[in-house]
């Protein structure tokens, strides 16, 4: 499994375990929903799983479970901050197309 983690994410991972007080890091995953199919899931990671992958980078902890690992791999993870809104944000490869809100998105065909 292999994905990008920027300073920047990993920065706000960290701050947000520590604020937390607990956790390894940060659970990434895709679920199906919107419009266009799939969007991102972000929770805390307070243990790995079966099948779970691990990438550290910057000192930080990104878990990502077996069933979307494949619609993330290759991808960069970065936090931006874009006037009041703040956010991670994944820039994907895999990605085909978003819907007009750019909350759900589809991924090509690997056939």
């Amino acid at each position: 499994m292999t994905i990008h983690v920027t300073e920047g994410a990993a920065k706000q991972i960290r701050s947000q375990i520590a604020r937390r007080g607990k956790g390894i890091g940060l659970r990434v995953g895709v679920k199906q929903t919107g419009c266009s199919g799939f969007a991102y899931t972000y929770d805390y990671a307070d243990e790995l799983r079966a099948g779970d992958s691990l990438v550290e980078a910057h000192d930080a902890k990104v878990v990502i479970d077996a069933a979307s690992a494949a619609f993330i791999e290759g991808a960069t993870l970065d936090f931006v901050k874009e006037g009041l809104k703040q956010a991670f944000q994944f820039v994907n490869p895999n990605v085909d197309a978003t819907c007009g809100c750019g909350e759900s998105f589809s991924v090509r065909d690997k056939a």
